[in-house]
């Protein structure tokens, strides 16, 4: 922002000196933003007023549809306003009715931004306060014609105003507001694989945003664009859930001259509005660790009726974080590579459960897998933590391409900026740190050069294989060898307190316990022999299945000396033994097994019946991104002499400040 632009942004706000007192500092922005964007229409629409108020009186009688149309070319925008009024002719005595009626005369488009701004409510307000004549005149007297302040730096403007904002609204801005810093980053990691064919002359762009809160990563694009391209158009698209995020969006894409009826309201996830289209670039701050039960069944219907044919073909992640049904809505939205089209990039601001949570088969494991089989990842950033105006936790940014270069196919690129940061001169909220124009560069100078010898110089970048995030979760299992305790008394107690035993016939019951009698005092190694001795012994009378279960459940014990159960020929495995081992996804299973598990339970195998569902192989298919233990650094533990001296010195401190106050 230069600085014809930030005086002007520090002007407009310096209104707010008007409201101290009568209101709250997060509610400067409430008012400051809906009258800035009243000013900028005005001054925009000054020069066809004329014509438009002749076509208002012309055209009364004609149908609605058609008289919009010749009211929106008179005007020569994509909005008009059909009053004699302005800011400066509202009057003193009756301003109220008069901005009223004023705001009302705008377009549906238009007049939408001021109903979500609730702007008759501040109005009211300020008139209760005496301060809507004052607030008019200021506004009336700002020059924000496009003469004097064109869309792009207009947009600069009304970018500081909601910056400004966010920062006095703090206590709530990180549901609305992604700090500045994290969206140029993104943006500049999504853009700068294209800037050569961005720089051609005529570009043509679209940017898209299902989670757009007050337009940030629209802005962002397109002022990332105009750097590199002034004459290269960038086309938005977005989606907001929160109607005052949704208000803030569509008056500052309407202030750049974008469409705004490509700017939606309502739930993406339940209820994508742009359902079908496709865009060059998607990129999106979708809400933190929040659930999806007001969706679930929407999201679940679409998931088991459409399959791959709708957005969330992959899997669904559990009801408590819905961050993955996000990046599926965005993968959803990448147009294929064509000769016409050159595919799709993706930005996405995640924690890091998307990382690794769920094991092998889950939701989350297996849109992982799909996103890293068919190459769509292309790198992942960890930012540093307290970035975020309301939450400190560790955040990721994701970039995904349907269109990676020859030398990116198949490869992964991690890069560690968590120590990459600088601390904010004042707090805003959680947000403690951010990210400098040179700490920035060197992230997106990592990610676009890709050059292999830079990357492992840095220390805080790595290339990684698709295949190395994935394994195969084998089932190991150990035979089930009982030990049998016949002359037991507590497991004889237990048996004859189970429900199940009480269920036996009262002969049946006397007659296990006297042969139970006959065996000796020490235990047996052999289910077959107790089992075979049992009945011998009970003779005519017959051992029903549900009653040697019983015995087996109250009389054995595992036991390592004994010998194998077996069934049909083949050990039975002993459920509480059962164990899984996660096998590389380039590693061949055996040869883990051999190496990693017989030499400790040499009478283990791998249950083969349990195989992955796509390829048909042995083991279950999972993925995760284990960003952490790439970069992990072993810290060792400091001297036993040096802790020793450090606690000598705080003794010392303290002994001093007691001797201080009993002197």
């Amino acid at each position: 922002m230069n600085t014809n632009t930030s005086s002007l942004a520090g002007l407009i706000w310096s209104v707010a000196d008007l409201l101290r007192g009568d209101f709250k500092q997060s509610q400067y922005g409430r008012i400051i933003l809906p009258f800035t964007v009243l000013r900028r229409l005005e001054c925009v629409l000054a020069g066809s007023k004329d014509k438009v108020l002749a076509m208002v009186e012309s055209s009364g009688s004609m149908p609605e549809e058609a008289r919009n149309k010749l009211l929106l070319n008179a005007a020569g925008q994509s909005f008009y306003n059909t009053s004699k009024l302005d800011l400066s002719r509202l009057g003193e005595t009756h301003i109220l009715d008069n901005l009223d009626t004023y705001v009302r005369a705008f377009s549906a488009d238009a007049r939408e931004i001021f109903e979500y701004f609730s702007f008759e409510t501040s109005m009211a307000k300020l008139a209760e306060a005496d301060l809507l004549y004052k607030v008019v005149q200021k506004f009336a007297h700002f020059d924000l014609s496009p003469e004097a302040v064109d869309n792009y730096q207009m947009g600069l403007v009304f970018e500081d105003l909601i910056r400004r904002f966010a920062e006095s609204s703090n206590e709530t801005a990180g549901e609305h507001f992604t700090p500045r810093d994290i969206v140029r980053l993104t943006t500049s990691l999504v853009f700068s694989a294209d800037d050569e064919a961005l720089t051609r002359p005529g570009a043509i762009r679209t940017i898209y945003d299902p989670t757009a809160g007050t337009g940030g990563f629209l802005s962002c694009g397109m002022e990332y664009l105009h750097e590199l391209n002034d004459k290269a158009t960038l086309r938005t698209f977005g989606q907001e859930l929160n109607p005052e995020s949704y208000a803030i969006c569509k008056a500052d894409m309407l202030i750049k001259g974008q469409d705004i009826s490509n700017i939606k309201l309502g739930n993406t996830l339940s209820n994508d509005q742009l359902r079908g289209k496709q865009f060059d670039y998607c990129l999106s701050n979708p809400p933190f660790g929040v659930d999806w039960k007001k969706v679930e069944k929407v999201v679940k219907d679409e998931h088991q009726q459409q399959g791959f044919d709708g957005r969330f073909g992959p899997g669904l992640p559990r009801v408590s974080d819905g961050s993955l049904l996000f990046l599926m809505h965005l993968i959803s939205k990448m147009q294929a590579p064509t000769t016409e089209t050159p595919g799709s990039r993706i930005g996405i601001i995640l924690n890091g459960s998307p990382l690794f949570t769920g094991g092998a088969g889950s939701g989350e494991s297996e849109i992982r897998r799909y996103i890293l089989e068919q190459d769509l990842l292309d790198a992942i950033v960890a930012l540093p933590t307290d970035m975020f105006y309301n939450t400190g936790i560790a955040t990721y940014v994701w970039v995904l391409s349907n269109h990676k270069p020859s030398e990116r196919k198949g490869k992964v690129l991690l890069i560690n900026a968590s120590d990459l940061h600088s601390p904010m001169r004042k707090s805003l909220g959680s947000k403690r740190k951010y990210l400098n124009d040179d700490e920035l560069e060197k992230i997106v100078q990592l990610y676009s050069r890709y050059d292999r010898a830079e990357l492992e110089a840095s220390g805080i970048a790595k290339v990684f294989n698709t295949t190395d995030f994935g394994y195969r979760r084998i089932t190991v299992e150990r035979p089930l060898k009982l030990a049998f305790y016949p002359h037991d008394p507590e497991r004889l107690a237990a048996l004859q307190a189970d429900k199940a035993w009480t269920k036996l016939e009262e002969d049946l019951q006397d007659a296990i316990l006297t042969v139970l009698g006959n065996f000796g005092d020490d235990k047996l190694l052999s289910r077959t022999r107790f089992k075979k001795q049992l009945t011998d012994w009970l003779g005519d009378i017959k051992l029903p299945a549900p009653a040697f279960k019983l015995l087996c459940k109250h009389l054995g014990e595992q036991d390592d000396d004994a010998e194998a159960c077996t069934s049909k020929g083949k050990p039975e495995p002993n459920p509480d033994l059962r164990d899984n081992e996660n096998v590389p996804l380039n590693d061949n299973i055996q040869d883990y097994f051999a190496r990693e598990v017989l030499p400790h339970v040499p009478d283990a195998w791998i249950d083969e019946g349990k195989y992955d569902d796509k390829d048909g192989q042995v083991g279950i298919v999972g993925y995760e991104i284990p960003f952490n233990r790439h970069f992990y650094q072993y810290q060792p533990p400091r001297s036993l002499e040096e802790i020793d001296a450090d606690l000598d010195a705080v003794s010392r401190e303290i002994m001093g400040l007691l001797a201080e106050v009993h002197s």
